[in-house]
């Protein structure tokens, strides 16, 4: 009989775990693009400066809870190992990759239409006027540290250069540079003038780490 009341709890305890709701998962905007810059090209305060203009914007929208990085490699530093693991999501709820890996990967989900700003608005791509698509990346498709990033983002320097990504994926040729969202071409200087010649308004990434 001891046993076979053993045995009856055990199952109760089964069956209401079994019951208990799963972890909600959490999908709170941890991804958004840039609505302004710092305003002065490349130069962005290097990372700490970039990273306080992701916090900030954050903040704003009611978002700065969370610890947000931008998107940005330098000589000694990865982009990739400054955002988390993920999953990241938009303003709207909408998954934009659930890991590294697949951020890096062809079934990341940035496009024009998920590459919102922190308050949800869409950034103008190619074909709109002015075209900004261009965002400050300085890093390679891997996520790794490209050779070009205004001299780590401290730099607005006419004859300097970053490596930018098309938040769009579209570009003046059908190739995988033109589709990359985080490594297509360097820009034209890194002064606040010389950005918008080639696509851009010194917009990046922002994601939150945790």
């Amino acid at each position: 009989m001891k046993t076979l009341f053993v045995s009856s709890l055990a199952g109760v305890a089964v069956m209401a775990a079994m019951a208990l709701p799963a972890a909600a998962q959490d999908m709170s905007v941890s991804f958004f693009v840039t609505s302004q810059g710092p305003g002065d090209g490349g130069n962005l305060g290097g990372l700490e400066g970039a990273d306080a203009q992701c916090q900030k914007l954050a903040a704003a929208v009611g978002a700065g809870g969370k610890t947000w990085h931008a998107y940005l490699s330098t000589s000694s530093v990865n982009a990739r190992d400054r955002i988390g693991n993920g999953p990241w999501y938009n303003v709207k709820g909408e998954l934009i990759a659930a890991s590294l890996d697949e951020l890096h990967g062809d079934s990341n989900k940035i496009s024009k239409q998920t590459a919102l700003t922190e308050s949800g608005q869409m950034i103008n791509g190619r074909g709109d006027k002015p075209n900004m698509h261009d965002m400050l990346t300085g890093s390679n498709a891997d996520g790794t540290a490209a050779d070009k990033t205004c001299s780590d983002w401290t730099s607005n320097a006419a004859d300097d250069a970053a490596i930018v990504g098309h938040h769009d994926r579209k570009g003046l040729r059908d190739d995988a540079p033109s589709k990359s969202w985080n490594s297509s071409h360097a820009t034209r200087g890194c002064g606040k003038d010389d950005l918008p010649k080639t696509g851009g308004n010194g917009f990046f990434y922002c994601f939150a780490v945790k």
